[in-house]
Order: C-alpha cells, then sequence, then structure tokens
C-alpha cells in the first residue's frame, strides 16, 4: 500500500491518499483521509483495458466546496432532512437549512469536508475514523464514526460502524458516481441498469418524501428488468420533472443474496432487545441493490447492502464542461451515484424504518461493490 500527501486542508492539515491493490486481481483503488473519499477505482475490463469508472476533481482543494460529493462519505445523515429539523424522544433539533428549506448531506459543515483519522492501513484496505461532538450539525450525541474500504474478489467493500452516548440518528451513503464506460467518457445515458425494487418513495418538488409510496410498475422509475438509463430519464412524469431526471430513493426488496457467503454480515442482526449495548444492524444479510451494465457489456457493476433503500442519482446537475481529474471535462450525466441508505427525510415519517441508534447501542453496516466481465 503506497500513500502520499496531496495537498493541505485550509486549516494546514495533510491530505493523505492512500493506493490500494486487490490482493488475489487486478482491481486497484485510490483513497483519502478528507472526506473518507474514494478517488478512484481502477478496474480491467473484458477485452484486457483498464479504465477509472469513478468520477473525481483534478485537485484536493476541488474537494473543499464539492458541490457533487464526488465518491465523498457522507455523514452523519445522507440525503434530505425535511424542513431541516426532526424530532427524537420528544425534542426537536434542527440541521442546516443547506437546500433551499431543508437539509440535504447533513448541512453546511458535514464530515465529507474534514479529515478523518487513519487508524488501519493494509496492501488492500485502510479504515478511517472520526469523532463528531454533540451538537454537531446539529445531531446529538458524541458519536464515533468508522468507515472501512476493503478490496477482495474484484469488490470495494464498504464497513460503516458507528456508536453514540445519546440516542441519534446515523445514516451513512458512499456518493461515487460511477461510470462504465471510464469517467469523463460521455454521459451514463446509455448504459442499462437493474434495480432490485417494486416500489420506491415519492418526492416533491424539493425531493422530499412525504411518506408516500409508489409502485414503478408502469412508471419510468420501473428497472425491474433491464433498461437503459435514457430511455425514459426525460419522460413527462412529475418526479424525473421535479428532479430533472432520477434523483430518488428505491424500498429494496431485501431478498436474500449468495453475496452474504461470499462477502460475509458485518455486525448481527438487529435484536427486538433495545437494551443498552444492543447490536444495530440494518439486514441480516446483503442482498441486491442495483446492477450497472457498461454499453459495450465489458464491465458490470453490482451493489449489495443490508440497508433498506438505495438512492439513484444520474448526475443531473453535473456541469457541462466541467473540470475532473486526470484533465477530463465531464458531462451533464456523466456518472451515476447508487447510494445505499435509509429513506431520505425517514426521521420525520415514523412508517419509515428509523435510521435511529440507542444510546451505547452499535451500529453496523456494509455495502459491496462488486466490478466483474
Amino acid at each position: 500500500m503506497e500513500q502520499k500527501i496531496w495537498g493541505k486542508t485550509k486549516a494546514g492539515e495533510d491530505i493523505i491518499v492512500y493506493s490500494l491493490q486487490e490482493k488475489s486481481g487486478s482491481l486497484r483503488a485510490a483513497v483519502m483521509n478528507y472526506g473518507a473519499t474514494l478517488l478512484s477505482v481502477v478496474v480491467t475490463d473484458k477485452n484486457g483495458r483498464e479504465k477509472d469508472v469513478v468520477l473525481g476533481h483534478e485537485t484536493a482543494a476541488d474537494y473543499f466546496d464539492s458541490p457533487t460529493y464526488y465518491g465523498m462519505t457522507v455523514a452523519r445523515c445522507a440525503n434530505r432532512i425535511g424542513g431541516a429539523q426532526f424530532s427524537l424522544n420528544k425534542k426537536t433539533y434542527h440541521t442546516d437549512k443547506n437546500d433551499g428549506n431543508n437539509t440535504n448531506h447533513s448541512g453546511f459543515d458535514p464530515l465529507c469536508r474534514r479529515v478523518w483519522q487513519t487508524c488501519e492501513t493494509g496492501e488492500d484496505m485502510v479504515a478511517f475514523s472520526y469523532d463528531s461532538p454533540d451538537g454537531d450539525m446539529g445531531f446529538p450525541g458524541n458519536m464515533h464514526i468508522d468507515v472501512t474500504y476493503t478490496l477482495k474478489d474484484g469488490a470495494i467493500i464498504v464497513d460503516y460502524h458507528a456508536k453514540s452516548d445519546a440516542d441519534t440518528i446515523f445514516n451513512p451513503t458512499n456518493h461515487s458516481y460511477y461510470n462504465l464506460k471510464g469517467h469523463g467518457e460521455g454521459d451514463i445515458l446509455d448504459h442499462s441498469m437493474i434495480i432490485y425494487a417494486d416500489e420506491m418513495t415519492y418526492a416533491n418538488e424539493e425531493s422530499v418524501p412525504d411518506g408516500t409510496i409508489r409502485s414503478v410498475a408502469g412508471t419510468p422509475f420501473d428497472f425491474r428488468e433491464e433498461k437503459k438509463i435514457g430511455l425514459e430519464i426525460d419522460a413527462d412524469y412529475d418526479m424525473t420533472k421535479f428532479g430533472r431526471g432520477y434523483d430518488h430513493n428505491y424500498i429494496l426488496r431485501k431478498d436474500t443474496d449468495a453475496a452474504s457467503e461470499k462477502f460475509g454480515i458485518y455486525g448481527a442482526r438487529v435484536t427486538d432487545d433495545s437494551s443498552e449495548g444492543a447490536v444495530r444492524n440494518a439486514g441480516e444479510c446483503l442482498s441486491h441493490a442495483a446492477t450497472l451494465i457498461a454499453p459495450d457489456r465489458s464491465v458490470t457493476l453490482d451493489v449489495y447492502t443490508d440497508l433498506p433503500g438505495v438512492q439513484i442519482y444520474t448526475g443531473n446537475y453535473i456541469a457541462d464542461g466541467s473540470a475532473g481529474k486526470n484533465g477530463k471535462k465531464y458531462v451533464r450525466r456523466g456518472g451515476v451515484a447508487i447510494e445505499t441508505q435509509y429513506y431520505p427525510n425517514a426521521m420525520n415519517i415514523p412508517a419509515f424504518v428509523q435510521p435511529v441508534i440507542k444510546a451505547d447501542e452499535d451500529f453496523y453496516s456494509r455495502s459491496v461493490y462488486l466490478f466483474s466481465i
């Protein structure tokens, strides 16, 4: 495992990049301690060509105010909090209004724009941690968070662990954008996708769910069978118009999958017992969230998670001609983010699975990004 200093934060902290190599294969990745961010993923396709399939910025400084969140670990709470507030234990907490009247990705000073401590490194893995104090970004509890990246059997395994000394909410995600032609090689409208969900959460003009559940059947959001992303992305349908394309949460079927046997289960199943010290995990096993297929079918990405939802975002607000890494120019919809998560605004909708962890309760979650040819 190689490491290098890439730059410094505005406060003078070193930004360190770690280069990882899969032990038994050709998968390579680079991760940095700023935002516990995934910078690159180099895969070899069926034609023997190496290509970096995630979008990113040219310099470390470009990540400081990045509106795209390329590759970042978003925490404490990914996605939207309606009205920038939520109630927990009969107390109301206020978060930043950084997205109109709402909070998106934890507000103006999220953990993805801070330097994390590097805890452990190896040829094929790196682990980061962050201690977020009580009241940080408006959230209760002193929380310790760990994020670990591991390369194994053609996959990037992302493990999350958190523990707080007070009841709080926690909804982490990785915000990488994938283009299986290679980053900077045009848009992803020619990619095919499968999403393992029959339903989704309705989101309004502000991309905030109100608790309404919609079937995907007969809508532009039906990816139960393989379909080109660009086929109905601009359909005359309320939610595609609201989001300028796809930027919506799917309710995963949670079918069991052999991925759990191959990649294991991180943590333990959530118990009915909420007593102190109980272990919290979103699911007993990994299940399929989505499959992304390159236009020439030279490489496929399968995403698995133990979380209940996945946000599919097709880069609708990536600016045409914006600067990317390695001198590349990106285009609108130049990548698709597959964000495993709890449902957006869940803390304000009791019927949704709640991203709440109790005081002194361990939270574990695993998402797997498996590349194959």
